[in-house]
Formats: structure tokens, C-alpha cells, sequence
């Protein structure tokens, strides 16, 4: 057995986790954000069976897509100086995916 640990953006977590669970993936769902934009994404902690791995990681690709967005990053150059906005074209979306063995599962 592994436990996945996919850190989804929050765009694309609702079809992700109605699909899912329709596959009939148990799974937990928590709140979290990224360091660099400091946007809201979620992560979910999904018990997979070592057979059922490739259609986990296939329903995470197909639910989850990589799409550019531009964002403004302050800039600070001197003291005293004014807060300059700087636009910059960022990647966001897909999914980042820890696979771990699980060495023992109980379910009480």
C-alpha cells in the first residue's frame, strides 16, 4: 500500500476529488498554501493500493492541468523608494505528488 500526498491547486480540486471518490479512493482533504504566491491549494492524503497506482496518478494528471497566469511581485530597490509592482508570467495548476510505503494500515 502507499499514501499519496498531492498538493492540488484549489481550481482544480473539486473535480478532482468528485472523481475520486467515484473511483472509490478513500481520501483526506486539508487546507494549505503556497509559499511562493501564497495562494490557497489543497492537500490530499489518499490511501492507494500498490495496484490501483496507476489510475490514481492518471485521475490526478486528467483533473489537474498546468495553465500560465500573470502575477505582480513587489520590489523593494532602495530605502525610501516607492513600491514598484513588476509583472511576471508564472506556471500554476497540476499537481505535486509524494508517493510514500506504507508499512502498517488499520482501519478502526
Amino acid at each position: 500500500m502507499k499514501l499519496l500526498v498531492a498538493i492540488v491547486q484549489d481550481a482544480d480540486v473539486n473535480a478532482l476529488v468528485e472523481e475520486l471518490t467515484e473511483q472509490k479512493f478513500r481520501l483526506t482533504k486539508l487546507s494549505s498554501s503556497g509559499g511562493f504566491l501564497k495562494a490557497g491549494n489543497t492537500t490530499l492524503l489518499i490511501g492507494v493500493e500498490d495496484e490501483e497506482m496507476d489510475k490514481a496518478l492518471s485521475t490526478i494528471e486528467n483533473n489537474c492541468k498546468t495553465r500560465e497566469i500573470t502575477t505582480s511581485l513587489l520590489t523593494v530597490t532602495m530605502p525610501g523608494d516607492a513600491f514598484i509592482p513588476y509583472p511576471l508570467e508564472v506556471k500554476v495548476g497540476g499537481a505535486t505528488v509524494f508517493i510514500l510505503d506504507v508499512e502498517k494500515f488499520v482501519r478502526i
